[in-house]
């Protein structure tokens, strides 16, 4: 079997990945990421996460590829990256004082696709009341415009919560590595 590929060009899954300890390579997959009609925001995060591991396996049939994507969900829509201050400002309004629910899904194809595995993690967010004031200052200390949520949990976005709840801490930040591990074993990597 060929390398481990990361299918991403994030640099924040790449620290990740990097905390198990293994060898991997970075390929970016480039798919279009835009939501389908009536497609829900779970199905949607699997189906981008098989499309980034697929495009990836296609040009590396003989590898183990592995990918993922997250997607933040406030009040049953689909909130994505910021990209500005403005949405930032906008976005953190929005969740100020509410529950935000971030899905992960993570793909695994190896063996020219033979071994197939998609799996979903879940991690909810609960904001505390912010302050106008207290928004603007975090984004000018962060400026988390490439953060779904407009947060970085690694950083100074922990002080935006009352709390978080989910089965692996590291979920929020892109990659859940329990399940990224568990993954890898059934595909019998070392």
């Amino acid at each position: 079997m060929g390398p481990l590929i990361l299918a991403s060009s994030s640099n924040y899954r790449k620290a990740l990945l990097q905390r198990l300890n293994i060898e991997f390579e970075t390929s970016s997959p480039n798919i279009n990421e835009k939501q389908l009609s009536n497609e829900s925001p779970e199905s949607m995060v699997r189906r981008l996460a098989v499309e980034k591991v697929q495009k990836v396996a296609n040009d590396n049939p003989r590898s183990l590829v592995i990918g993922s994507d997250q997607l933040a969900v406030l009040d049953n829509e689909v909130i994505g990256k910021p990209g500005s201050l403005k949405n930032a400002i906008n976005q953190l309004t929005r969740c100020s004082g509410k529950k935000v629910t971030f899905l992960t899904a993570v793909a695994l194809i190896g063996d020219h696709a033979k071994f197939h595995q998609v799996e979903l993690s879940k991690v909810e967010v609960y904001f505390r009341e912010l302050l106008p004031t207290e928004i603007e200052k975090y984004l000018s200390l962060e400026k988390p415009y490439d953060c779904a949520g407009s947060f970085k949990v690694e950083g100074l976005g922990i002080t935006l919560f009352e709390k978080v709840l989910s089965d692996d801490p590291t979920s929020l930040e892109g990659l859940p590595l329990i399940l990224v591990s568990k993954l890898l074993r059934q595909a019998d990597f070392e």
